[in-house]
């Protein structure tokens, strides 16, 4: 058994829990956020037997595609009197970070 663990867009996951759930797999959703932008991300945990891995990372693959967005990063905390004004950067959002790591023991309670 493994645990399937992919850090998605926010703006993606409605669509990948649709999916995944509609081929039979049970996910469990937390909310996450990014490092540098602050963006937000959805984090989701799928438990799924070896041999349906594959059709997992397939099936986000599908549901997240990349794409380009200008964001606005988070002002640096600055001192009275200074003034920063922010630039937008161009920035690729979508897309996933998958993880897959062995699962020793699994219960269900």
């Amino acid at each position: 058994m493994k645990l399937v663990m992919a850090i998605v867009n926010n703006d993606d996951s409605r669509n990948l829990i649709d999916r995944l759930s509609k081929r039979g797999f049970s996910v469990t959703v937390t909310n996450t956020l990014g490092g540098f932008l602050r963006v937000g991300n959805t984090t989701l945990f799928c438990g799924v037997d070896d041999a349906r891995v594959e059709e997992v990372v397939g099936v986000i693959r599908e549901s997240c595609p990349n794409r380009t967005q200008y964001v606005t990063p988070l002002p640096p905390v600055m001192e009275p009197g200074e003034v920063n004004i922010p630039t937008p950067v161009e920035k690729k959002v979508g897309g996933a970070t998958i993880f897959v790591l062995n699962v020793d023991h699994f219960e269900k309670v």
